[in-house]
């Protein structure tokens, strides 16, 4: 369930963009967005959250059509503008739409080392089949490349052998669950992992195809026929980094309230904090399941999540964030 606060009453797009338009030029006798733009001075921040904040993102979508054509100017570029640091990164994702947004994300995990893995196994597993396809489609359509050859070509060994069919999934999204196949494949995935064959064809095959349903299935007869949970038995060797992101498969696959909570909680309860982490989760979640997540959040710290990142962040970072996870009123 979303933490979007979306009000009773939404203004039109096209007031909503004479208002953003304002709040990048409040003090301004012009309507130049890249005027008075100096560490964004003379821009209202308040507004742009009480505004972006709280649209969905068929709203925003609109907004940003609109602005274009009253303005001549892309919407994303004026708050790139104005807007600077944590606050600008967390304004500019959130209003993206949802596909571009991970298509995005995707294409910086693919630039990356260590914990782009990360980010593109979080993609893959926890978006629906037809929210994982429009990501590929606008991946293609932005980078003119398909997310599949830039995931193999910027991985090696078993974690290509393992990405590469993830992200390249459409999985059956019904509720339907074959019991016999459950079980067979659950004794399939003992085997492997008691040979320590983690990257075994049948492992990648089982995990990477599987309908969420059935996999939770061949899950349950794992644990109830061989006495553990899967991710137990993963953690045969615990700095293994490979089986790190195998175990977080399984997590972000059928219990992604539990993964997202311990992404936020790493990144809140990391000396320095890990604003990008922090600002990914809240941002790509706020509109789907950030109930559950901060459920889940407070059974596992004894506190809620608004109380953790109001302490950890801090200005219009920490308002569009608390905005974005249903603190305050719409």
């Amino acid at each position: 369930m979303a933490t979007l606060k979306v009000p009773v009453h939404v203004p039109s797009p096209s007031e909503d963009a004479e208002q953003l338009r304002k709040a990048f030029e409040e003090q301004a006798m012009t309507m130049n967005c890249f005027r008075y733009s100096l560490a964004g001075w003379g821009t209202n921040e308040q507004l742009i959250i009480d505004i972006l904040a709280h649209r969905n993102a068929a709203q925003r979508n609109s907004i940003r059509k609109v602005y274009a054509e009253a303005y001549g100017e892309d919407l994303l570029k004026c708050l790139e503008k104005e807007l600077t640091s944590d606050f600008e990164r967390a304004v500019l994702l959130f209003t993206l739409d949802p596909a571009e947004r991970d298509a995005h994300l995707a294409n910086e995990a693919t630039k990356k080392f260590t914990s782009s893995n990360w980010i593109l196994m979080e993609i893959a597993c926890s978006r629906s089949s037809h929210e994982l396809l429009n990501v590929k489609k606008a991946y293609h359509a932005r980078y003119k490349k398909s997310l599949e050859e830039d995931v193999a070509h910027h991985t090696t060994g078993e974690y290509r052998k393992l990405l590469v069919p993830l992200v390249s999934a459409f999985r059956y999204e019904g509720e339907e669950v074959n019991m016999t196949l459950a079980k067979s494949e659950a004794k399939i995935l003992h085997d492997k992992i008691s040979d320590k064959h983690y990257t075994d064809e049948e492992v990648i095959r089982i995990v990477s195809t599987r309908s969420k349903a059935q996999l939770n299935a061949t899950l349950n007869h794992y644990n109830t026929s061989f006495g553990n949970a899967i991710n137990k038995d993963l953690k045969a060797d615990p700095s293994d980094e490979f089986l790190k992101l195998l175990r977080a498969v399984i997590k972000c696959l059928t219990t992604p309230e539990q993964y997202f909570e311990k992404v936020l909680r790493q990144a809140i309860n990391k000396l320095g904090s890990d604003e990008w982490a922090l600002t990914r989760v809240v941002t790509t979640r706020a509109e789907v399941d950030m109930v559950r997540i901060k459920e889940a959040y407070q059974r596992r710290n004894s506190i809620p999540l608004e109380q953790a990142i109001a302490k950890d962040t801090s200005g219009d970072y920490e308002k569009f964030l608390l905005a974005l996870i249903g603190a305050g009123d719409a």
